[in-house]
């Protein structure tokens, strides 16, 4: 089998087809760390954890804020089918920095009435969003 430079990466989400293009590398945080993708890799499926999205394309990188989850992992296409993942320009950088202190603050003070997973995972997505801006 030839070995090739790049391979299709398919980001579906329930709105839309998000990104569709031939890439030379895709890398991204799954539930057992973070991974990275070149083409032939060996087929695999994972459940994505929020992060930073970081695709390498021919002319150069791009970064998405990517949420919740999975990805298909073939030798020659990945498909990640994603619950919320955004491009930079579509995060509005005061509301995430609201929300990452909201879910600080419940973390902090936090009640037995407090949903401490959903905190932490809300924190999680806050401060994904602003990393992907900086």
């Amino acid at each position: 089998m030839a070995e090739t430079n790049d391979f299709t990466l398919k980001i579906i989400t329930p709105d839309r087809m998000f990104y569709e293009n031939p890439v030379k590398m895709v890398e991204f945080n799954t539930v057992e760390g973070e991974i990275g993708v070149l083409p032939g890799h060996i087929p695999m499926t994972v459940i994505i954890k929020p992060g930073v999205l970081t695709i390498t394309e021919e002319e150069g990188r791009k970064e998405a804020a990517l949420h919740a989850g999975f990805a298909e992992i073939l030798q020659d296409q990945i498909t990640i089918l994603a619950e919320i993942i955004e491009w930079p320009e579509e995060i509005d950088e005061a509301r995430a920095q609201g929300a990452k202190e909201r879910a600080e603050e419940r973390l902090r003070t936090k009640s037995p009435e407090t949903d401490t997973a959903r905190a932490e995972v809300a924190l999680r997505r806050a401060l994904t969003r602003i990393e992907v801006l900086k």
